[in-house]
């Protein structure tokens, strides 16, 4: 069914009629489509589907969370750095043009998010207000000793692993 809406200047003009006018050349109509009821079915039916899905990322998440919790800051500063060092692989990766995952970035920045986000949790607990919470996030920063990612630790330990097979 299709809606016909004429718009003039002194007044609207709406009426409903059954042609099926896919373009008009004329300047001053609108035609819009009504959805038909068989298609707002199929529509709920995929919301329905992704709906699940959500409720079971969901679930991943607060597994994840969880996780998180549990570990000590230190540990949460550690593996922070080591997802930075493997966020930076993957993004050399990608400018060497090489094959990876790119939903591995997506997952990587959430995954740091997160950890950002508990580690904050805890400051704010302990009084630790936004602005002393800042300068100790510099100081952290200052103090991270640059080391390669555990990614490329364990390629080298494989490389080496080849080489001494080879070499005997």
């Amino acid at each position: 069914m299709m809606s016909l809406s004429i718009a003039t200047p002194p007044s609207s003009v709406n009426f409903a009629s059954k042609l099926n006018l896919s373009k008009s050349s004329f300047h001053g109509v609108r035609i819009a489509q009504v959805c038909p009821v068989h298609a707002r079915s199929a529509h709920s039916i995929a919301t329905t589907r992704s709906s699940s899905l959500m409720v079971v990322n969901m679930a991943k998440r607060d597994d994840e969370l969880k996780e998180i919790r549990t570990k000590t800051t230190e540990e949460l500063q550690e593996e922070i750095v080591d997802l930075k060092g493997e966020l930076f692989m993957l993004r050399l990766q990608r400018s060497a043009r090489n094959e990876f995952k790119s939903s591995e970035f997506l997952r990587m920045r959430k995954r740091i998010a997160r950890m950002l986000t508990v580690k904050r949790e805890r400051e704010m607990e302990e009084g630790i207000n936004k602005r002393i919470s800042r300068k100790l996030d510099r100081k952290w920063k200052k103090s991270i000793v640059p080391r390669p990612p555990p990614s490329l630790k364990k390629l080298r330990e494989e490389e080496a692993a080849e080489e001494a097979k080879e070499s005997a």
